[in-house]
Order: structure tokens, then C-alpha cells, then sequence
């Protein structure tokens, strides 16, 4: 690569890097607008794992710990705010039934595909004047770019890398 080459690199990782932070600042609003939405008392934090259980299913709060990479105190306090709200439920686990597994309360599903169409509707207003091919074309790079940032480093990799996870 020449040098004029590896500048305009530097200036694009500059770019994205400066994007992202946009975006991430951008999200976490969102993710208390939508909080709020579902329920004025829902915190941010505990939206986020409802949001999972209503995608991934029911599961245990251990499961939910990993996942988050939380400790299962704080995941216990979340849980336990979702079912103080009605938002979710404790069910024993079929598998172990000394267990309990957290899932989401039909009302909370409800509010969750409310806040979801509402919010896809904004968006689709937003990016009216993107055609489908760039409208797919964006959602092809970042999910890509994410797909990329998620695989481990190799060992070589990791040494040059000041940082192994950005997110």
C-alpha cells in the first residue's frame, strides 16, 4: 500500500471508530426511550434482557448472567424487577425441576411488538430515501462489521491489538 493509501485507511478507522461512538451514544438513548415505552419504571439495563427473553425464549438467570456477562446478583435484581412489574415471570425449568426459568408475560410481549413496530416505522421514515439496494447494502456491512468485531483474535492478532473486544 502507499502511503497516500495508508492514510486515507487511517482516516477511514478514524471515521468509523468516530461513527460508532455516535451510534453507541445514539442507542443507549434509545434503549431508555423504549425502556420507558414498555413501562416508565422499566430501567434500561432490565429492557435489554426482557427484549432477549422475548427473542430467545425462556431461560435461567445463570444462562442470562453469561450471556450479559453480569454477575448473577445483578442478574437476579433485574429479574426480579421485570416480575415486580409483571414484565416477566419465574416457571420452573422442565429440564431441572429444582430450577426456575425467567420468562416474558404475554403483556409484556405485547409491549415489546408495540414499541418494535413503532420504532421500525421511524426508521423507515427516516431512511425513506435510501433505496432497497442501499437500504440491504448497509445492513449487509454492518452486519458484517459486527460479525467481524464478535470472532476471537488469533494470538498474533491479540499482541498487535491494543484492545481484543471494542465493544
Amino acid at each position: 500500500m502507499s502511503g497516500s493509501d495508508d492514510r486515507d485507511r487511517a482516516e477511514s478507522l478514524r471515521t468509523v471508530e468516530r461513527e460508532v461512538g455516535v451510534l453507541i451514544r445514539r442507542i443507549k438513548r434509545v434503549i431508555g426511550e423504549r425502556a420507558r415505552a414498555v413501562d416508565p419504571a422499566l430501567q434500561p439495563a432490565s429492557y435489554l434482557m426482557l427484549d432477549y427473553l422475548a427473542q430467545h425464549g425462556p431461560m435461567r438467570s445463570s444462562d442470562l448472567a453469561e450471556t450479559f456477562n453480569v454477575d448473577k446478583g445483578a442478574i437476579s435484581r433485574q429479574v426480579q424487577h421485570l416480575v415486580d412489574l409483571e414484565l416477566a415471570e419465574r416457571t420452573p425449568d422442565p429440564e431441572d425441576r429444582r430450577a426456575a426459568q425467567v420468562a416474558v408475560s404475554a403483556e409484556a410481549k405485547r409491549r415489546l411488538a408495540d414499541v418494535s413496530h413503532e420504532r421500525l416505522a421511524w426508521l423507515d421514515q427516516r431512511l425513506g430515501e435510501w433505496d432497497a439496494a442501499e437500504l440491504a447494502g448497509f445492513a449487509e456491512s454492518l452486519a458484517r462489521y459486527n460479525a467481524l468485531l464478535s470472532e476471537p483474535l488469533g494470538p498474533e492478532a491479540r499482541r498487535r491489538s491494543p484492545q481484543a473486544d471494542p465493544d
